[in-house]
């Protein structure tokens, strides 16, 4: 039953795109219960809706972690890393809403910005950079500073691309390729090495 619950929940986030018609009663329907069948498994609302995006998390690491299968460059884990999460949020675009840029009022408790630091996907990113230092692939020598300012660059692609959509982009794939190839000079990557790495 809680499967099947958290299922509906997630089908009526993304059929709707609106946080806000996913209420106990409308996931009670969608399951064919009664409204208090659903507190004998979430607390409440919110405590469904962190579920639901909780999943979607894990699947964002997923994503990244696969993205780097196989790959031992860090640099290439890295550009990788960041283009998955591109991908995923675009795929995802309420559920990244969500987690990613509702307001701290209205977010569930859980989701708070500490926790975000101890994700698996933050690390692996902080991994990878890390490891980019030690090759001497990146000059900076603060890998939480480097791994935080790669974050917010693809955090504002995604959240750019989800909130405007009608804006006349570049193709993506180049969008993306062009960004990142700034910010790696920046980095003090050097522009044969992000091409090699692509």
């Amino acid at each position: 039953m809680r499967a099947e619950i958290l299922a509906a929940a997630e089908r009526i986030l993304v059929e709707t795109g609106d946080q806000s018609a996913v209420s106990i009663r409308a996931v009670a329907d969608a399951v064919g219960v009664t409204p208090p069948s659903i507190y004998l498994h979430f607390t409440d609302r919110n405590d469904l809706i962190f579920e639901v995006c909780e999943l979607q998390f894990s699947h964002l690491h997923e994503a990244m972690e696969k993205a780097v299968e196989g790959v031992s460059d860090p640099w290439e884990r890295i550009s990788r890393r960041g283009r998955a999460y591109i991908q995923f949020g675009l795929s995802n675009p309420e559920h990244y809403r969500i987690i990613m840029t509702s307001r701290p009022d209205l977010t569930p408790e859980r989701l708070v910005d500490e926790r975000l630091v101890h994700t698996s996907a933050f690390g692996g990113v902080i991994d990878d950079v890390q490891a980019a230092i030690d090759a001497g692939v990146i000059r900076h020598k603060n890998a939480l500073l480097v791994a935080t300012g790669l974050w917010m660059m693809v955090h504002g692609i995604t959240s750019l691309l989800i909130a405007k959509p009608d804006f006349p982009w570049p193709p993506v794939e180049e969008l993306v390729d062009h960004i990142l190839g700034v910010h790696a000079a920046g980095l003090g990557v050097e522009r044969n090495e992000v091409i090699k790495r692509r």
